[in-house]
């Protein structure tokens, strides 16, 4: 539940984001971030703040750095800005936003945006249990698998993708919907439990939740690991630090953090076939 809020703002005009008193409020005193919601990125123009804003209408990418322009807000760089946003182009798109505060003082975003259409939202947490399990196999120190040992790094994550799916793990010859098995050597795992937190979560709050995950070990255990995976908003326009995401045919980005009881790790990271490797 530490996980939120985040706030959708609908038909807010984009030069609100580049505004002296925005500049001030959110960008200089935490980290704030924001993306336009129900926007096709291979279709519409988008818009994400992330470090900087990032608009994109295809095929043309405008990137502006907000720390480096609230250094001169009397500068000509800012006055053409600003007069693209609010005169020549002035574009209202409807927004997801949330705030981390580095400082003391409550988040203030309802009451700046209180003109404009706003909802606090709380992301949704599904908790479940998974009874009877199939489970590969791993060593934290094979991510190429060892034969009749352990399974690959890669065969983990097709597995992760067939559990948070819901997919049968059988590979049961009247199946027709999956043909999909669990790698081997496997175990099964009497119960296993599944957290879903969908929503427009910081990161910061994963970071939060991956320290809670590495503190999970702290006492003795029988789990030999647990994962964390993180999906990317398919239609953003950015996925990998300044790297431009295209949609192509799923929209992918995703990382997955794999924590041994040992505490060693894996760090998994996936992207579409037509954006750039992660770093």
């Amino acid at each position: 539940m530490q996980t939120g809020p985040y706030y959708f703002v609908k038909n807010l005009p984009l030069h609100e984001l580049i505004t002296p008193e925005f500049i001030s409020t959110f960008i200089k005193k935490g980290s704030c971030y924001a993306l336009t919601y129900n926007t096709n990125i291979d279709e519409d123009n988008t818009v994400a703040l992330v470090f900087m804003i990032t608009s994109r209408n295809s095929p043309m990418i405008v990137s502006i750095d907000l720390m480096e322009l609230s250094l001169n807000l009397d500068s000509k760089k800012y006055e053409r800005i600003s007069w693209s946003f609010k005169e020549k182009k002035p574009l209202k798109f409807d927004f997801l936003l949330a705030w981390h505060n580095t400082g003391s003082e409550e988040s203030t975003m309802m009451s700046y945006f209180s003109k404009y259409q706003i909802q606090e939202h709380q992301p949704k947490v599904t908790l479940s249990t998974v009874r009877d399990l199939q489970c590969p196999v791993l060593q934290s120190s094979e991510l190429d698998g060892a034969p009749e040992v352990s399974c690959q790094a890669l065969e983990l994550f097709d597995w992760l993708g067939a559990v948070f799916s819901n997919v049968s793990l059988n590979n049961e010859p009247n199946n027709f919907i999956s043909t999909y098995c669990c790698p081997q050597p496997s175990t099964v795992v009497a119960k296993a439990y599944l957290c879903t937190i969908t929503g427009f979560i910081l990161p910061e709050k994963i970071c939060l939740l991956l320290e809670h995950l590495c503190h999970y070990f702290d006492e003795l255990k029988l789990a030999p690991w647990v994962t964390l995976s993180v999906q990317g908003f398919a239609d953003s326009p950015v996925s990998w630090g300044k790297s431009e995401h295209g949609f192509w045919k799923g929209g992918e980005h995703l990382y997955n953090f794999v924590i041994f009881n040992n505490q060693d790790y894996w760090l998994q990271m996936a992207v579409g076939a037509n954006d750039h490797c992660p770093p």
